[in-house]
């Protein structure tokens, strides 16, 4: 495998155009070309030899879109085919105010979370901060949008992987994601979903990259948490909420909790009053999900009678909480399933297959 060339920045760009001879505004041409969500070898302003070149040194796409699934409710899921053949995947859900896309920061995942497809067979490799560029400027081109017109409006870090896990190639692509130079995206605009990894917690309040932080809760307990989610046996609930405490402080911006209604599990009226002693007062959001059910795990989500009534004790209690409506459903909208569910089928077709 090449390397990508979406992985380098405008001012790493303008190096390379220099280096092969050519005069600056052949850099700008190339980026902007990049940026439109073109392959190399159709930026057509670039002359042939110098394609030539770039094709010699780099991968002519980072990515491709194998699939597009349209969900009923107009969800959009796509299988996205890396370079070296790995497969991930992303959404494009809209709403209101605009198109939110979700992005995969890892192929597979080593968190182990038990309600989640993502991590069904483990962490393949951390995505480069081109290829988690390129699913939004493939995305966004598909759908008709440019730099100065998005199509995609708002990004969400809650696909495959664990951001954190892939701490530096992330806040590269943040970086990127939000220069004057790329698609000038606001922090304002980007969430990133965490499972709760602290220490990267407290590094990222420093990085000047002021986004929503979504912590993925999903219980009140750290004994109950640990039964779910592998990552509890590191950090606890009180050291998850100090770091989520020092983000506010550093930031200004309030958190937001996500919590899947699992039946029998976690979604009872006790929960629901151990919940608010626990987030009381502090500036936070709830952001309750009725739990994507994946086949491969025992977890059922909680009712919808049951899930509206844990809503109103929260919100009788003073906690800020909404209930996220259920979208892309019917296309495997959980984050991993869609993935999991093609590279099942592709080993069925050819034993050989190694799909990532």
């Amino acid at each position: 495998m090449k390397a990508i060339i979406q992985d380098l920045d405008y001012q790493q760009i303008t190096a390379l155009a220099a280096e092969t001879g050519q005069p600056t505004f052949r850099a700008k041409q190339l980026f902007e070309g990049l940026t439109q969500g073109k392959d190399i070898s159709q930026i057509s302003t670039l002359p042939a030899a110098f394609k030539a070149e770039l094709l010699n040194r780099f991968e002519d796409s980072a990515i491709k879109i194998l699939k597009v699934f349209t969900g009923a409710d107009g969800t959009k899921k796509f299988l996205f085919e890396l370079a070296d053949g790995n497969i991930i995947e992303g959404v494009l859900m809209s709403y209101k105010y605009g198109n939110t896309q979700c992005v995969s920061t890892q192929a597979g995942c080593r968190m182990g979370c038990k309600f989640c497809a993502s991590t069904l067979g483990g962490l393949i490799r951390n995505l480069t901060p081109g290829e988690i560029l390129s699913q939004i400027l493939k995305v966004n081109a598909l759908c008709g949008g440019t730099k100065e017109k998005r199509a995609v409006t708002n990004i969400v870090l809650m696909g495959s992987g664990e951001p954190f896990d892939n701490y530096a190639n992330v806040v590269a692509f943040l970086k990127r994601l939000t220069s004057d130079e790329g698609l000038n995206i606001s922090p304002r605009n980007i969430s990133l979903s965490t499972c709760g990894l602290v220490d990267k917690m407290y590094d990222f309040a420093n990085e000047g990259i002021p986004l929503n932080l979504t912590v993925s809760l999903h219980a009140t307990t750290d004994e109950e948490r640990a039964r779910t989610m592998p990552v509890a046996n590191k950090w606890k609930i009180s050291q998850i909420l100090q770091a989520c405490d020092n983000y506010f402080k550093v930031t200004g911006r309030r958190f937001i909790f996500e919590y899947s209604l699992i039946d029998g599990e976690n979604s009872d009226a006790r929960h629901a009053e151990e919940l608010i002693k626990l987030l009381k007062g502090r500036p936070c959001h709830v952001n309750l999900i009725r739990l994507n059910e994946v086949k491969e795990r025992t977890l059922k989500a909680a009712g919808e009678k049951n899930a509206y009534r844990f809503l109103g004790i929260l919100q009788k209690g003073g906690i800020s909480a909404t209930l996220r409506r259920q979208i892309g459903a019917d296309i495997g909208g959980a984050c991993g399933q869609l993935r999991a569910s093609y590279l099942k089928e592709e080993e069925g077709k050819d034993p050989s297959a190694n799909g990532g």
